[in-house]
Formats: C-alpha cells, sequence, structure tokens
C-alpha cells in the first residue's frame, strides 16, 4: 500500500515566517476573522467528507454507520489497477449506496515533480489515463479528483480541470509541526477555506481528521455549528477506518471520532454532500 506524506508547500512555509512576527501573527488574525456573512437561511448548510487511498475492505465495513446517519461521502480511490474481484463488488456497491467515488491517482504520484520531470504529457499518460481505464472498465467514471499527498501546482490543475474533473480537492491541517515543535494550531471554526460557499469553486482545501492532527471533538462541533450559521459545507476528510490508536505507521482516523461527526451534523440538520456535488449544487 502506498503511504501518503503530506509535504510542506510553499504556502505552509510562508505562513510559518508569518506566524514568528508578532506583525504577521496580527494580520493572519485579522484575516481569519472576516468570517463570511450570516446568511438569510442555511437551506445549503452540509458537510463534504472524503477518504483517501485503498481501504475498500475498511471503507466498506462502514455502511451500516453510514446508513444510521442517512450520510453520503466520497471515496478517492488510488492503484485502481490492483482492484481484486471482491473489492470490485464492494466499491460498486458503496456507489450504489449513494457515495462518490473520486479518483486518487493510478500511482499515487507527485504532480508537482512528475510535471517537472516528464511535462504535463507524461503525467497524464502515467498517473490519469491508465488507472482511469480501469475504473471505466467497472462502470466508474471520476468526476472529483484528490491530489496524493497535497502536492499540485496551478499547472497540474489545469491539467485535471481538462480533463473533466468537476473538482480539486487538496489538504489543510489544523496543526503544523517543525522538527517535531507545533508551529501553530488553529481552530476548525477560523479556518474558513476549508467551508465551501457554494460558489462554483472547483479547487479546495478539506480539514484532515486522521489521528495525530489533534482536532478535538468540541472543536469540530464548534466548526459545523459555523457550517449552519455560514450556510456553508464544511469540507473532511480522512484516511483508514481505525477502532484503536494507529501502530506501525498506519494513517487513518478514529471511527468514534468519525460517528461523533455524523452524530453532530445529523443534529444541526446538515446535508451530506459528495465532493461532485458541491461546485454543481444549486
Amino acid at each position: 500500500m502506498t503511504k501518503k506524506l503530506i509535504s510542506w508547500k510553499s504556502k505552509d512555509l510562508n505562513l510559518i515566517s508569518q506566524i514568528w512576527s508578532f506583525s504577521g501573527l496580527f494580520l493572519i488574525i485579522l484575516s481569519l476573522s472576516s468570517c463570511h456573512e450570516k446568511p438569510t437561511n442555511a437551506e445549503k448548510a452540509g458537510i463534504a467528507i472524503s477518504f483517501d487511498d485503498h481501504f475498500i475492505d475498511d471503507w466498506y465495513a462502514l455502511r451500516p454507520l453510514f446508513q444510521k446517519y442517512n450520510a453520503r461521502v466520497t471515496f478517492f480511490l488510488t492503484c485502481p489497477d490492483s482492484l481484486t474481484s471482491d473489492e470490485i463488488v464492494k466499491i460498486k456497491q458503496l456507489q450504489k449506496d449513494g457515495h462518490e467515488i473520486g479518483f486518487h491517482g493510478t500511482v499515487h504520484g507527485n504532480a508537482t515533480a512528475m510535471i517537472e520531470s516528464g511535462g504535463p504529457e507524461k503525467y497524464i499518460e502515467t498517473e490519469l489515463k491508465p488507472g482511469l481505464k480501469h475504473l471505466a472498465k467497472i462502470g466508474i467514471k471520476p468526476t472529483s479528483y484528490a491530489h496524493p499527498g497535497g502536492n499540485h501546482t496551478d499547472r497540474a490543475d489545469s491539467v485535471l480541470l481538462a480533463n473533466g474533473f468537476k473538482i480539486l480537492r487538496d489538504v489543510a491541517q489544523a496543526e503544523r509541526k517543525l522538527f517535531g515543535i507545533p508551529v501553530y494550531h488553529f481552530e476548525p471554526r477560523v479556518m474558513n477555506w476549508i467551508y465551501y460557499p457554494f460558489n462554483k469553486e472547483q479547487i479546495v482545501d478539506a480539514l484532515m481528521i486522521d489521528a495525530g492532527t489533534n482536532v478535538s471533538e468540541k472543536e469540530i462541533k464548534e466548526a459545523l455549528k459555523k457550517a449552519k450559521k455560514t450556510n456553508t459545507a464544511l469540507m473532511l476528510f480522512g484516511h483508514q477506518p481505525l477502532y484503536e490508536k494507529p501502530k506501525n505507521g498506519q494513517y487513518g482516523f478514529s471511527i468514534t471520532f468519525l460517528e461523533t461527526i455524523l452524530k453532530e451534523a445529523k443534529a444541526q440538520n446538515l446535508k451530506f454532500y459528495t465532493m461532485s456535488e458541491l461546485p454543481t449544487s444549486k
């Protein structure tokens, strides 16, 4: 299984340099305080949850939980060429349940490095076409894409949009560390970029909820309340569903934490969106 490594991107490093200075911190706080204006209603308010990689058996085991809360989510699948017959049956059933099957690359490659070394054509031939061809054979045509590792550039985005994807999902983290030292921790409710304002935007960020990201249940509940108040959709994502603390390099989220999110979303009467529904919602 390909392991995802969330890289430090230029926007992260720029943010860090600002945080170390008082003036930069003031500007960040000021910008984060500029929340969306309160809408006249909350008819679109919702949540869009997605899951990355190739944990099909684990995702399939969540069906009863999704059914309990009438939730629909998006599964961003990578390495579709390795699908077994059993996994194909399961992924098709998840699609039949109303979930979306998105694309996470054929080889889970670094788009930035691939385009720099081989150009857009090589990127398309290596990362896009083979995997999409395999999915097409089983009747799946993804219209949403999650960047492996959050690695991408404007050039990569333009290639993906030109190849028919309606929405491209990047990685957002509430907390960052540098050499093991916490640099910042933002409460999700002030991270305006993880809320979809239904403006037809095609390039978005979702908050990672995996273990180790230090996002608390209290913070998530506050974030969901903000989505309700601002008539937006909170975007979240994780990897492998886990019943206990991760071990041996596992990259995943607590199933108990996921149920807390689903339960609170239902309590707030939020809509569940698949990723491709966000830019097309009327």
